[in-house]
């Protein structure tokens, strides 16, 4: 009798604990919690971290992050309004911000990455479709620089990637409000060619460097042609100077040296005139020399005075 009761108190005690221990849950921080009645929401979403209260064997809890989660679309190829093929990867940041909504509309973040991917999808194709390819790859307080300015090769934006990025953001956030959700932001993580339109575009771009390094080539040997011409002006404009002043003193030095000679001539002009009648034999007269003359003649005046 003793065994039998003892036996019924331990089961009775271990029903009273599954029972207790199942009639509350732990709510970790960072989480929020909906309780559920055989499927069916309860109450209002639980956001409080902590021990909290429920009926056991009939109620459970659904359990849901309160933390901003990123979504990663795959890249698509989408035209844009002025025809040219590009490939969109996107992400996004969102929230669950009515965990009961949520429940109810969505169930789990499987399912909700998969109606952020259509509807985000959808908005930004619609979005590029109905812009240029420079108001995605641009943004709107892009500064030009002057070389651009100067040729007027500037297109004109209306919008600019990060604008159109947050147009994007409030169409999708009112998409997703029904489920529950919260649209943090929406970016462009990266914008490219397709592989059909990439080498075109290249080509371009090659061509166009090319073009603009032909022009600056030659606008250089402009300004080289402008240099040297200022050069060669300067030269000749020295080497005139230079030679006028050269001319005039030599003509100072010829008016100096004439007026010596006169000085020395008016001090004693027949010694004067014996020296350059010697200079003059020194200059005509040499060891095979043969001087022909009337015995008269005024050069040997000196030499036959010596006789």
């Amino acid at each position: 009798m003793h065994t039998v009761l003892r036996f019924f108190l331990l089961i009775v005690l271990g029903s009273l604990g599954v029972t207790a221990w199942n009639s509350f849950y732990i709510l970790p921080e960072g989480i929020q919690a909906v309780v559920t009645q055989f499927g069916r929401p309860v109450g209002v979403p639980v956001v409080t971290s902590g021990p909290h209260f429920k009926t056991p064997f009939v109620q459970d809890v659904a359990f849901f992050d309160k933390k901003i989660l990123i979504h990663d679309g795959d890249p698509n190829q989408i035209p844009t309004k002025d025809k040219t093929f590009v490939y969109l990867d996107v992400t996004a940041r969102w929230r669950i911000a009515d965990a009961l909504v949520f429940l109810q509309a969505v169930n789990n973040e499987t399912r909700a990455m998969t109606i952020l991917d259509d509807i985000i999808d959808s908005t930004v194709r619609d979005m590029v479709n109905k812009n240029d390819l420079v108001e995605i790859i641009r943004s709107a307080d892009w500064v030009p620089g002057e070389w651009a300015k100067s040729r007027g090769e500037v297109e004109p934006i209306t919008l600019g990637r990060d604008k159109m990025a947050s147009q994007i953001h409030q169409i999708a956030s009112e998409a997703v409000k029904k489920y529950g959700i919260e649209l943090v932001d929406v970016m462009f993580k990266r914008v490219n060619y397709i592989d059909t339109v990439q080498s075109k575009v290249y080509e371009r771009m090659i061509s166009e460097r090319k073009r603009i390094a032909a022009e600056k080539r030659s606008y250089g040997e402009g300004q080289k042609a402008e240099i040297l011409g200022k050069v060669e002006r300067e030269l000749r404009t020295v080497t005139s100077s230079a030679q006028q002043e050269a001319e005039q003193i030599k003509g100072q030095a010829d008016a100096e040296v004439t007026k010596i000679y006169a000085e020395a001539y008016n001090q004693d002009p027949e010694f004067y005139a014996f020296f350059k009648t010697l200079e003059s034999y020194e200059k005509t007269i040499s060891g095979n020399t043969r001087l022909v003359i009337p015995a008269d003649s005024e050069f040997y005046r000196y030499l036959n005075s010596v006789q």
